[in-house]
């Protein structure tokens, strides 16, 4: 028999998030962004509720190939561009859009050999500092590719670093917002803007922010972009994915024992813990601390002592009928319907809902519900 541990992954509850994301930008086409493996749902999984997006945005060519093998014939973006020349050619043979983002990017570009012009998003960096032209540098580029008979349409798109805060605060997205529209006013082409977080807190109020064209990643996989400012619930999203395992030990604590490596927590009282098959090796955070909610039968109560590579320690006072085989989720949607938003675990342990979702390791059996 196999360790009790699984991840299941809800393509109706995808569907959902998409349709909540086009609620809040209905004029506009969305990208529904599927890097890292679908943050961490599996590519092929999370197809079948996301093929009501307009397009799919992603990282790298084994990516597009992946979905293109799916049978998908609409727009890809490549969120990075291409790394290298060669990647043209794979550009070219799967028709995938591109970001550039670099000069080099346009010189492989110009001497590139395509019958099939190419669809670039054209970057600027105004103010993240990750990637992309400045706003100095943003017109000469749009008029380098403008030349290029390599290219037949650019659009017009930039990253925004602060889209879950203030809109008018030194560091909102008014500022960057501002920086782009001085840049870009008189350029022909698209926009596009909005991430996860503007799209659900701005793009229903402003039209400059919803552009042409949103890409919202993490909201369609059920974790809140401004969390916890807002929760799940609080935007109508439905959570994609759980990791679920089972009991497969107790213990009777009296005072002072101590549980795990380093002796990290001391019984204050007699007590019955859990021992879950769960641990850092499994993706769950060894960061997350005594205290972090955990689901057992559907009952909420919390990990006590470190994580350890396979198992994780549980308090069993609120469910004293657990016994080994009992079922945990560690977050996601319990047994009887109840809720542990990953986003809680992930404020817990000190990271972010995306870190889990990443991090779920190969050796955890995901399926589709």
């Amino acid at each position: 028999m196999p360790r009790p541990i699984e991840a299941l992954v809800y393509p109706e509850a995808l569907a959902h998030n998409l349709r909540r994301a086009r609620e809040h930008a209905p004029d506009a086409k969305i990208w529904a962004v599927v890097k890292a493996n679908a943050y961490g749902h599996g590519i092929e999984r999370a197809f079948a509720g996301l093929q009501g997006a307009d397009g799919f945005a992603l990282l790298d060519l084994a990516e597009a190939e992946r979905l293109r093998a799916l049978g998908w014939r609409g727009p890809i973006l490549l969120l990075e561009g291409c790394f290298e020349a060669r990647d043209l050619e794979l550009c070219s043979r799967l028709n995938l859009w591109h970001v550039v983002h670099h000069e080099a990017q346009i010189d492989w570009l110009a001497t590139h050999k395509t019958t099939w012009p190419h669809h670039v998003y054209l970057k600027m960096n105004s103010g993240m500092n990750r990637l992309g032209f400045t706003p100095a540098a943003f017109r000469s580029a749009w008029q380098r590719l403008s030349g290029l008979t390599q290219v037949d349409e650019i659009t017009l798109t930039t990253h925004l670093s602060d889209a879950d805060g203030d809109l008018n605060t030194s560091r909102g997205i008014a500022h960057q917002l501002a920086i782009f529209e001085a840049a870009t006013h008189d350029l022909a082409g698209e926009r596009s803007i909005s991430n996860s977080a503007a799209t659900l807190r701005f793009a229903p109020k402003l039209a400059e922010v919803r552009g042409d064209w949103v890409r919202p990643g993490i909201m369609l996989y059920g974790s809140s972009p401004d969390f916890p400012h807002h929760g799940l619930a609080q935007w109508k999203l439905q959570p994609t994915m759980t990791l679920r395992s089972r009991l497969i030990g107790t213990q009777l604590l009296q005072v002072g024992d101590t549980v795990g490596y380093g002796s990290s927590f001391t019984a204050d009282r007699g007590m019955r813990i859990g021992i879950v098959a769960c641990g850092y090796a499994d993706g769950y955070p060894r960061s997350a601390p005594t205290g972090t909610p955990v689901l057992v039968n559907g009952v909420r109560t919390q990990m006590v002592g470190r994580v350890s590579m396979d198992m994780i320690t549980v308090d069993l006072t609120p469910v004293p009928q657990a016994y080994v085989g009992t079922e945990v989720t560690l977050w996601g949607r319990g047994p009887h319907g109840e809720l542990l938003p990953i986003d809680e675990v992930a404020h817990a342990a000190g990271t972010v809902g995306y870190e889990l979702m990443c991090a779920l390791a190969p050796r955890v059996p995901t399926h589709v519900a």
